[in-house]
């Protein structure tokens, strides 16, 4: 009798666990479902934004760099070095100035690192565009005349839809400005001011305000 009591208990215990490990395979199987959507997704979305800013640097980098001695400017390419699972490893970048050779990026001066960074940072941000750009200080480390080239592509890129806020100590940005703000610091009353000037008006032909 007690036997026989042993064996159903153990054979209810036993369909119970065998209930337990189906519904257990039944969520890992759900749960597993969920991660892949979610990591197909991301890969997808990844991709996406990888493809367009992978066709945007070169051209941009060329904008940056062209003269009138070399019009082609120099070359510059992203690469990723796991393209099965990028996550996994890192995106390759280089940027080979004009006329030179190609070397890594650490051997690189501090102007030519600072020009080939701008194009990455413009490519990236050519991709979702936000309406305002502030630019801290970024030619610190550049000449005068990677500055001017700087200036001219902000301001050939410069829209009502994109607006540049710069922040820059050289001269030869400032000339390239639409307006220009000066913040100052009131001893009086112990605040800051601030004054402004619209360069439009004085151009050759000069443009409306933007609304």
């Amino acid at each position: 009798m007690r036997a026989g009591e042993r064996l159903a208990a153990a054979q209810a215990r036993l369909k119970e666990v065998d209930e337990h490990f189906a519904a257990s395979r039944k969520r890992s199987a759900a749960a597993k479902k969920a991660f892949e959507d979610v990591r197909e997704k991301r890969f997808d979305i990844f991709m996406k934004a990888f493809k367009h800013i992978q066709d945007n640097i070169g051209g941009t980098y060329s904008d940056l760099t062209r003269s009138p001695q070399y019009t082609p400017g120099g070359k510059a390419y992203i690469a990723l070095e796991n393209s099965d699972d990028p996550y996994l490893a890192g995106v390759r970048f280089h940027a080979t100035p004009p006329l030179k050779r190609f070397r890594d990026m650490e051997h690189l001066s501090g102007g030519e690192k600072t020009i080939a960074a701008l194009a990455l940072l413009f490519a990236i941000h050519s991709y979702q565009p936000s309406p305002f750009f502030v630019l801290d200080e970024v030619d610190a480390a550049l000449d005068s005349i990677n500055v001017s080239r700087v200036a001219n592509y902000v301001r050939e890129h410069a829209s009502p839809g994109m607006q540049f806020i710069v922040i820059s100590l050289k001269a030869s940005f400032f000339q390239e400005s639409e307006t220009l703000v000066g913040v100052m610091r009131d001893q009086a009353q112990m605040t800051s001011k601030y004054l402004s000037l619209d360069l439009r008006k004085y151009e050759p032909n000069p443009q409306p305000a933007a609304a």
